[in-house]
């Protein structure tokens, strides 16, 4: 019976802690249990958020080892698992240096503001029915706005470090960002058309209420929101801004030690909170079919999370980076017309659902249709633009045509006679 107690306790977080509250509740003032209450909540998030940034380091740089048939780091501590905390060391050592032209009230503030989103993005989610942070009605709405402030911080990095390759990185970046921040708010429009709701914890019980992950009813923004966030990330195959493995580093060029160091970790935790999305919005969070009966319900959410997250880093080791015009021609020419179809046939089937007010039997046919039309169309506009995707742009074929005529060969033995 102690075993089954403490393992009801395990299943869900919650309750030790609502005893606790409770004790503060006999004991002291309403005012007290809140604030207790929300810096325990805060802390949880904290060393997540931390811990996901120094574990990622070591599963990421180990996966693509494994891709690229090494080993990857193995020395530091029982297979590598200490290299992560050496090179934070390393980097918390390091100068921080700071060019002389540079603004020096704005050249500290990017590697800040631009931590602040995704920590603040994890307190929105379910990790188990009872185990919300701010379970907010407008969660999605909330989880747009707030992805917009990576937008000022990155701007800021690049015009303050009066670098004119950080500048460029910058602008290219931005660009990038709002070209697919349309399509990725589309692609989000429809989950929440589905559900009736805004709130992340009531998408996740809508799901689990009618039994069906709406990555079977919505196919189609499911793979258009990942694609969208590949690009929102600054991952490969979507790094143009940045080129990892390049000299010139983009917008963070001037940036060294702790300062840089933030802007690697942000991006493993963006990373995260990506894949917390679509755990969320379309595989049912800490919900899986009964099984969260048994297996604690956040284990679940964050194994769903740690699974979207390894594909993000296949995608990192398979895919080649793509030209600037490519990617923005991908955005405007496929993924923002796809996501404007999706919208109106989402619309449409969640009115006839609702006026006819049929039951769940429905979801059945809108499945098969959906994943029917994801196919088709995702294969014609395919087909349309890289059919003139691959080709150089006009002025770079006109200059690849024009012969430059051949110089003859220097001599090596002196001068010749005829």
């Amino acid at each position: 019976m102690r075993f089954l107690a403490a393992w009801y306790d395990l299943r869900s977080l919650a309750n030790p802690f609502g005893k606790l509250y409770e004790w503060l509740g006999d004991h002291a003032s309403d005012s007290v249990v809140y604030v207790v209450s929300s810096l325990i909540g805060a802390a949880g998030i904290l060393a997540f958020v931390g811990l996901g940034a120094l574990m990622n380091v070591w599963i990421e740089r180990r996966a693509l080892a494994r891709v690229q048939v090494r080993r990857g780091p193995n020395r530091v501590g029982p297979w590598g698992l200490l290299q992560p905390v050496a090179d934070a060391i390393k980097l918390i050592q390091k100068e921080a240096l700071q060019p002389r032209a540079s603004d020096a009230r704005l050249f500290s503030l990017p590697p800040l503001l631009v931590f602040i989103p995704p920590m603040l993005t994890f307190a929105v989610f379910a990790w188990a029915p009872d185990m919300v942070f701010a379970d907010l009605n407008v969660g999605v709405l909330y989880l747009l706005a707030i992805s917009s402030i990576s937008t000022l911080a990155i701007f800021i990095a690049g015009w303050a470090s009066n670098n004119k390759y950080a500048l460029f990185g910058a602008m290219r970046v931005i660009a990038m960002m709002v070209s697919y921040e349309v399509p990725f708010v589309l692609a989000l429009l429809a989950p929440v058309l589905f559900a009736g709701t805004m709130s992340i914890a009531g998408i996740v019980e809508w799901q689990r209420e009618h039994h069906v992950w709406l990555a079977f009813l919505l196919p189609l923004p499911l793979l258009i929101y990942f694609i969208s966030s590949t690009a929102e990330l600054n991952r490969t195959p979507a790094d143009i801004a940045e080129a990892e493995s390049e000299i010139v580093a983009g917008y963070h060029t001037e940036y060294s030690g702790m300062k840089f160091g933030l802007f690697y970790a942000v991006e493993l935790v963006n990373s995260l909170a990506v894949s917390a999305i679509v755990a969320s919005l379309f595989f049912g969070g800490y919900w899986l079919y009964g099984i969260d009966r048994w297996v604690p319900p956040w284990l679940i959410f964050i194994g769903k999370i740690y699974f979207f997250y390894m594909g993000l880093v296949w995608l990192r080791g398979t895919l080649p980076r793509l030209r600037i015009d490519q990617l923005m021609a991908f955005a405007w020419k496929m993924l923002l017309p796809l996501a404007l179809i999706s919208v109106v046939v989402v619309a449409t089937e969640v009115l006839i659902w609702r006026e006819l007010e049929l039951t769940d039997w429905v979801l059945l046919p809108y499945a098969v249709i959906n994943i029917g039309m994801a196919v088709v169309l995702v294969g014609v506009f395919f087909r349309l633009v890289t059919a003139r995707m691959y080709r150089l742009p006009l002025r770079a074929r006109l200059v690849s045509q024009i012969s430059v005529p051949s110089l003859p060969a220097p001599s090596l033995g002196g001068t010749t006679r005829p």
